[in-house]
């Protein structure tokens, strides 16, 4: 494993890896991914070994242009109409397979759709054109734990697992992107993220909000536990108890890390993910209480990834 600033030369190398088959984690605006030539079933088997991942667990299919939607996907008026208003950016729409869909069956866990979204960052834009492949890319962390947010929490989780990582700095979002199913006649957010549930139907009308199904998901992020520390997450902390650490938020007297002193939920969502991996430490902490988050806006998509922390472990 090696991490490589992001560049042309590395950007380059990276894609040639990704078009043998490799793989290769790199920045985007939510958080980091790890990379893989989506058409490649091999290349896609790897990011499951890798992550420890369930295989019935689909992946997200990163594309550079609405135009290679063409070679993947089924697409109506409101994916046009969605893709028109937050592409390239922090929201993936789930589609129908098309009949010659390129990408492996893999990435879609066996089912008649398949995940995809546009990233709003120059590094992941510029590694898919230099690739020429859609990337099938879920963050790049082991399974199940807490979404990686810098270059150095995917050394930490994955080490040697990947071939390369690309340095981007830190993601400006820091949150996964926004799922939406669009399979079915009435749209389904089936996962929150820092495009509202508001926006989206501004721009298609009503959209519903899907039960999670554990055992056959059909998006990422619908896992019961999921984002998940090493140390037990207690929600809706007023204070600390003995040998917590305490993530606040706003006003928080005495926390340890706050999440947004301002209570600014934006400013809260970017600094989620690496707070978390902060507080994460046995040696120092027993758990990690967490302040109350406002349930309204990007604060539902904080809070879902914050419940699915604090869920029982299988």
């Amino acid at each position: 494993m090696s991490v490589h600033a992001a560049n042309a030369e590395t950007i380059s190398a990276a894609a040639q890896i990704l078009r043998g088959g490799g793989l290769v984690a790199f920045p985007t605006e939510t958080v980091y991914g790890l990379g893989g030539d989506a058409t490649n079933g091999k290349a896609v088997a790897a990011i499951f070994a890798a992550k420890g991942r369930p295989t019935f667990n689909p992946l997200i299919v990163h594309v550079a242009d609405v135009a290679w939607m063409s070679d993947l996907a089924v697409t109506d008026t409101r994916f046009e109409n969605l893709a028109a208003a937050f592409w390239p950016g922090p929201l993936t729409l789930v589609l129908p397979r098309s009949a010659a869909c390129k990408a492996s069956e893999l990435v879609s866990a066996g089912l008649a759709s398949i995940a995809v979204r546009m990233p709003d960052h120059p590094v992941a834009q510029k590694l898919l054109r230099a690739t020429d492949r859609p990337l099938a890319a879920p963050s790049a962390n082991p399974s199940g734990r807490v979404s990686p947010t810098r270059a150095a929490h995917v050394a930490e989780g994955l080490g040697d697992k990947v071939n390369m990582i690309i340095d981007g700095g830190a993601c400006r979002v820091g949150l996964e992107s926004t799922v939406v199913d669009l399979t079915t006649a009435r749209a389904t957010l089936l996962r929150p993220g820092v495009i509202t549930a508001e926006e989206i139907e501004a721009v298609i009308g009503t959209v519903g909000t899907g039960a999670d199904d554990p055992s056959a998901p059909k998006s990422p992020g619908q896992l019961a536990s999921h984002y998940a520390p090493s140390v037990p997450v207690r929600l809706e902390a007023q204070a600390a108890q003995p040998g917590e650490a305490l993530l606040g938020f706003g006003m928080s007297m005495g926390a340890t890390l706050n999440l947004s002193a301002k209570g600014d939920l934006l400013e809260a969502a970017a600094n989620l993910f690496a707070m978390l991996r902060e507080l994460d430490n046995a040696a120092r902490f027993k758990a990690i209480a967490v302040a109350p988050i406002p349930h309204a806006g990007i604060g539902l998509a904080i809070n879902d990834r914050l419940q699915r922390a604090a869920a029982a472990k299988g």
